[in-house]
């Protein structure tokens, strides 16, 4: 019978404290593979938490160009794993035949490490070959609505509560209000889980979103965030170098050390109202 992956999982600790040694149990964020297959063909594996597969593997397919929009992706089927004990860790994808990928390319770049991509400018120019227009400049975020959401992101963050171990991505809309939040031991999974509910539910483009994650905001987050038309890309903590680069180059409002009463931000400030 195949196992059901979970989210969070049980262990037995010890625990020092002042002086004091007990043994007591704790609660670990769960991390496991799963495998993203188009039709019979293995296309990725990626470390993540278990919970939202579908979403992940969409937007995975989405943000990495595999298909181009929702109608391109024809159906997806969880717990599609060809050994029985391990079907709950794959996703099968089939895709529109425009959208089906050379497996010969691919393989060895989505068989690499899970987030690292190429470096610099090649990365860049990748973005590039892909016709990623600019983003629009309509979008306009007040500076207070912007401040409330890191706390709204730490109180709806139930796995992260239990056990300190998870990155969390989140969607709002220009006046702070939540839309939805995805956790995951990947920064990009939640990235990736967040766009694809996105994505399945027919939002995208999100032309009138800001995104939130929690840590640094990296080069794979802003090229995601683009890909979905992101306007505005808030991050707890600092962006990478390459991050603000490409987040300047395709005009994204992009906002590092978003905490308390303080953010900085590193490209797109005009977007941003009651400065």
């Amino acid at each position: 019978m195949a196992r059901t992956p979970r989210s969070v999982a049980l262990t037995q600790v010890s625990e020092w404290d002042d002086g004091t040694l007990r043994r007591k149990e704790d609660y670990l964020a769960a991390e496991e593979p799963l495998e993203i297959r188009v039709g019979e063909h293995p296309l990725s594996v990626t470390m993540r938490t278990p919970g939202h597969d579908l979403e992940l593997a969409a937007g995975f397919l989405f943000t990495e160009g595999i298909v181009e929009k929702r109608g391109q992706i024809l159906e997806l089927e969880e717990n599609a794993g060809e050994n029985p004990a391990n079907r709950a860790n794959a996703v099968r994808a089939m895709l529109a035949p425009e959208a089906a990928p050379d497996f010969a390319k691919m393989q060895r770049h989505f068989f690499a490490a899970s987030s690292c991509g190429i470096c610099g400018k090649a990365s860049i120019d990748a973005v590039r070959a892909r016709t990623i227009a600019p983003l629009g400049d309509t979008l306009r975020v007040d500076a207070e609505a912007l401040l409330r959401m890191p706390e709204a992101l730490r109180e709806s963050q139930a796995v992260f509560g239990r056990t300190g171990g998870l990155h969390a991505a989140a969607l709002f809309d220009p006046a702070g209000t939540l839309l939805v939040l995805r956790e995951d031991i990947g920064r990009h999974n939640a990235v990736d889980k967040v766009i694809g509910w996105a994505l399945l539910g027919g939002r995208v483009p999100l032309s009138s979103a800001v995104l939130l994650v929690s840590g640094r905001g990296g080069f794979e987050i802003v090229q995601k965030a683009v890909v979905a038309g992101v306007p505005v890309l808030a991050c707890v903590s600092a962006p990478s170098s390459l991050a603000v680069q490409l987040a300047r180059e395709m005009r994204q409002t992009l906002i590092g050390f978003l905490r308390g009463r303080r953010f900085v931000v590193y490209a797109g400030e005009e977007r941003i109202a009651g400065g």
